[in-house]
């Protein structure tokens, strides 16, 4: 039996030469990509120490920007985000079951949740390039918001003790974060691209859908980073204003 199985793994098409059979080629390709979030971990982590550090450091500042972000997009890109992690569990489940039409379902709609978290993003991205919160030279203008839902906002002014350029280092940090997970965004959805054309030719089977399941931890990864950063960035700090 163990002959016949080694046989049937050799001779499976996907099966790279420096491997044994299937599930060491599986296996090993779990721990690449397990390896590379722990760095992606790291990374973000570095991102995340900035804000903790600055927030402390400037905490009325922050919750000045943090207020002018909306949360309504913000927290509908966290369900979008959610139901993307559904629909790529799926297509590991089909993937795993070998119900090609289902797995192409499944990445089409992981696909159409992504682009449309990226679409609310530019549109927040164009509105803070609207309200001059971009923090590059010539493009901000802090003093002048007139929402920031503060009693000492009022007529453009800021709360005391609030400088322009604190509030402007809430947005290096926000535009740093949320754009570095934009772009991993947009990596997965190359991702998913090649998984689509791929699971439209039925080259994922029960033998053979390592591919899907690493994509998978790579999706679900950035959709937890996000996770993170909705609370951190819209929701610390909204206590702070409309005079309370």
């Amino acid at each position: 039996m163990a002959t016949a199985t080694t046989h049937t793994d050799t001779a499976h098409s996907a099966l790279a030469h420096h491997f044994d059979n299937m599930e060491q080629q599986r296996e090993a390709g779990s721990i690449g990509m397990w390896v590379f979030l722990v760095q992606e971990i790291m990374f973000f982590g570095g991102l995340f120490m900035a804000y903790l550090l600055y927030r402390w450091k400037f905490p009325m500042a922050f919750a000045v920007g943090s207020n002018h972000l909306d949360i309504k997009l913000g927290a509908f890109n966290t369900v979008v985000l959610i139901c993307s992690s559904l629909t790529m569990a799926l297509a590991v489940y089909y993937a795993q079951t070998g119900v090609r039409r289902m797995q192409v379902v499944c990445i089409i709609l992981t696909m159409l949740l992504g682009a449309t978290f990226l679409g609310v993003k530019a549109i927040e991205y164009h509105e803070k390039y609207v309200d001059r919160l971009i923090p590059v030279r010539g493009l901000s203008n802090v003093v002048g918001i007139e929402d920031f839902h503060w009693d000492e906002a009022k007529n453009g002014k800021l709360p005391p003790g609030v400088t322009e350029q604190q509030v402007l280092m809430f947005y290096w940090i926000y535009f740093a974060m949320t754009g570095l997970h934009a772009l991993h965004m947009v990596v997965g959805m190359g991702i998913m691209t090649w998984l689509l054309v791929w699971a439209w030719r039925g080259r994922f089977s029960p033998e053979y859908h390592s591919p899907v399941e690493i994509s998978g931890l790579y999706w679900h990864f950035v959709d937890i980073v996000w996770i993170f950063l909705f609370p951190l960035l819209y929701l610390l700090g909204r206590h702070f204003g409309a005079g309370h």
